[in-house]
C-alpha cells in the first residue's frame, strides 16, 4: 500500500529561468517524460516551486510503497543534481542544487498525500 512522503530542495536559478523545469526533471526521472498518461509508474507525485529572486524552493510530495521510498528520493536527488532540462521548445533551463532531502509532511498536506496514495 502506498504511503505519502515529502521532500524539499533549494536551487539557485536565474530570475528569468523557468521555475517549473526542475519539477519537470523530477517527473521525467520518475515517469520517463514530463508529459505522460496517468498513473505515475513508481510514485504519484506533485512538485511546487516557490521563487525568491535567484533562489527556488521546491516541495515535492509523493506516494509510493514504503520499501521504495529511498529509491524515489534518490531519483529526485539525481534529477535535481543534473542541473538542467531541455524543454519542449529546445531551450535548456539550468540551475544549481544547493540542498535536497527528506522532510516531514505538514498537516495541511495530509489530504493531498492521501489523494496521491490512492492513485
Amino acid at each position: 500500500m502506498r504511503q505519502g512522503f515529502a521532500h524539499h530542495a533549494v536551487l539557485d536559478m536565474a530570475p528569468d529561468a523557468d521555475a517549473g523545469a526542475p519539477g519537470a526533471a523530477v517527473t521525467t526521472a520518475l515517469c520517463g517524460h514530463w508529459d505522460h498518461p496517468p498513473p505515475c509508474p513508481v510514485a504519484a507525485h506533485h512538485t511546487h516551486a516557490d521563487r525568491s529572486g535567484d533562489q527556488v524552493r521546491l516541495r515535492i510530495l509523493f506516494a509510493t510503497e514504503p520499501h521504495r521510498e529511498a529509491e524515489v528520493r534518490q531519483c529526485i536527488d539525481r534529477a535535481l543534481a543534473r542541473g538542467e532540462l531541455r524543454g519542449p521548445g529546445g531551450a535548456t533551463t539550468r540551475w544549481r542544487l544547493r540542498h535536497s532531502g527528506p522532510d516531514e509532511p505538514s498537516a495541511h498536506e495530509a489530504e493531498h498525500l492521501g489523494r496521491l496514495a490512492r492513485g
